[in-house]
């Protein structure tokens, strides 16, 4: 068996704290802290999920209004123990070159393209780290016959937790964070 490389070890009992991910350079690209424990992304990612990522991303910053930042793939601060990556982020911060992460405060609404290896992640613990840390928006793109299908769901804020208020095929129009309409369809090549 292979021995564990020194930089993978956690520095306290406790596990490692969401400052340590600024200061792991041997870890690998998409490193996450999830509960105190670093998750890495080891699979290749397909080509469906990565064009999804791009093309998304695009359109949404499109349409950001002045002070909304989209970024592609930036880590989110939950708190001293969580620090999750979202496929895509929208927050209402500056743009910092030098920036690693967003506070959870910052961001108005953390997207995931759902993957083989990140489902469960993204489809029950996400969204509820996400909603416990009061990020008003989620939204979680399944792949249906190779085409997206968006799961929308709100911050009810007295229960700290999402609630469903949609899924688009095809086209997807939202008032909020802010008005956003996004030809789903047109994001990927067609069939």
């Amino acid at each position: 068996m292979a021995a564990i490389p020194d930089w993978m070890r956690p520095p306290r009992a406790e596990g490692w704290l969401a400052d340590d991910l600024d200061r792991l350079p041997e870890a690998p690209r998409h490193t996450e802290l999830i509960d105190g424990a670093l998750v890495f992304m080891m699979t290749p990612q397909r080509s469906w999920h990565i064009r999804m990522i791009h093309a998304l991303t695009s359109s949404l910053a499109g349409q950001a209004p002045d002070g909304v930042e989209v970024e592609p793939t930036m880590t989110v601060r939950l708190d001293d123990h969580n620090r999750p990556e979202p496929d895509i982020v929208v927050a209402a911060a500056p743009y910092e070159p030098n920036r690693t992460w967003f506070a959870a405060g910052e961001v108005l609404l953390a997207v995931e393209v759902v993957s083989p290896e990140s489902a469960h992640r993204d489809r029950t613990v996400k969204l509820r780290k996400y909603a416990e840390a009061g990020i008003g928006h989620y939204w979680l793109i399944e792949e249906e016959d190779t085409r997206p299908v968006v799961h929308v769901y709100e911050l009810d804020a007295p229960t700290r937790s999402y609630v469903p208020v949609g899924i688009a095929r095809g086209r997807l129009e939202r008032p909020v964070p802010f008005p956003v309409t996004v030809d789903l369809d047109g994001l990927l090549p067609a069939k």
